[in-house]
């Protein structure tokens, strides 16, 4: 794949209504364009949007970029904790056609070595179509954290969901591992 697509979607009332920055929707480009070459691409292609924490909204947000636009990856950023208006997860688990359980335990088990929190955080990743969605916290910080600890599977990953040729081929899972 040459350009990888790209959502990043800010879930919070907060950044929404003006009276804080996004500043996590900046960390994820900055991360993922450093890492072209572990994500196996030329060049990455962002769209992003600030949305309050209303789950139809967030639902609606991964649908028309998942259907409409199709994008290969979309991650969103916040809403995941106990916080009553916290709804990221069930908002992505209702559009989801297939859960990828595997990524969230990476993300938390990867946090979880950093503090003791992280058993807070409810994070939702799957697969819309040929989408790839998954769900980082709020912060900067934990954003790094859980993109790092992610970040070698996703080019297989989206390969996969892509159907591209030989991606799952013996070969295929060998190279990804190796690259790890």
């Amino acid at each position: 794949m040459e350009t990888l697509n790209v959502g990043i979607l800010t879930c919070s009332d907060r950044c929404s209504s003006g009276e804080a920055t996004d500043t996590s929707c900046l960390t994820i480009q900055e991360c993922l364009e450093q890492n072209l070459t572990s994500l196996k691409v030329q060049s990455i292609k962002f769209v992003s949007k600030v949305l309050p924490d209303e789950k139809a909204q967030i639902s609606q947000q991964l649908i028309d970029w998942s259907d409409e636009d199709k994008l290969h990856l979309i991650l969103t950023t916040g809403g995941t904790g106990f916080a009553p208006r916290d709804v990221t997860p069930e908002a992505t688990k209702d559009v989801l056609h297939k859960e990828a359980p595997g990524l969230v335990v990476a993300m938390i088990s990867a946090s979880l070595a950093v503090t003791p929190h992280a058993m807070l955080s409810r994070p939702a990743a799957g697969i819309r179509n040929k989408t790839l969605i998954v769900n980082l916290p709020g912060s900067p910080k934990a954003v790094k954290e859980n993109l790092a600890a992610i970040l070698a599977a996703l080019p297989h990953a989206i390969a996969l969901i892509q159907d591209v040729p030989k991606a799952s081929t013996p070969q295929a899972h060998q190279a990804s591992s190796s690259s790890s």
